[in-house]
């Protein structure tokens, strides 16, 4: 991996700081799907960008707030590249973003043991308590913290996202499925 010069690892910052159109609450950066950006000339940029999946609708809104950003930077000439390899994960998201999500009232994705692929379990809605599995399966209730939550829906606002409630505090909220 090369390292980034001092001016790619500004513009990186200028580009991870644009806000998710679809969660506003999280940065490009906190997001992780931000990867790279490379200096090609005297005035002209490329930045990598990973979308969530790859039928993402945010893609074209998340390129064009970079384009923006830049621009304003003083940059003239911005092209925003989608890149598939590696794919985007959950894992990618920063443990800002995942505090962040948490305080926006949206359940943060679980924090993955092993590398490899995510299992999908087609089984109960509710969500097992501390004494039936380990703590970091527990999907926790981002109002009150109770482990003791149901599924709702398998998809909520947006595709990556299930509709959970708490079964202490009976509130609605959003889980981040974990990719």
């Amino acid at each position: 991996m090369v390292t980034p010069t001092a001016l790619e690892a500004e513009l990186l910052e200028v580009a991870g700081a644009v806000p998710d159109p679809e969660l506003p609450v999280l940065t490009l950066q906190e997001l992780g799907v931000v990867r790279a950006v490379h200096v090609r000339g005297t005035d002209a940029v490329e930045v990598e960008l990973t979308p969530t999946y790859t039928g993402c609708p945010a893609v074209e809104a998340m390129s064009l707030d970079i384009e923006r950003a830049l621009h304003e930077h003083g940059v003239r000439e911005v092209t925003v590249r989608r890149v598939l390899t590696p794919a985007w994960s959950t894992d990618d998201i920063t443990d800002e973003g995942r505090r962040k999500l948490r305080e926006f009232g949206i359940a943060p994705p679980r924090v993955r043991q092993e590398a490899g692929p995510v299992t999908v379990a087609l089984g109960p809605t509710r969500t097992p308590t501390t004494a039936e599995v380990d703590k970091a399966d527990q999907i926790r209730c981002p109002h009150c913290g109770s482990a003791d939550t149901e599924l709702l829906s398998r998809f909520s606002s947006t595709a990556c996202k299930a509709l959970r409630r708490c079964l202490v505090c009976r509130e609605p909220f959003d889980h981040f499925k974990e990719l």
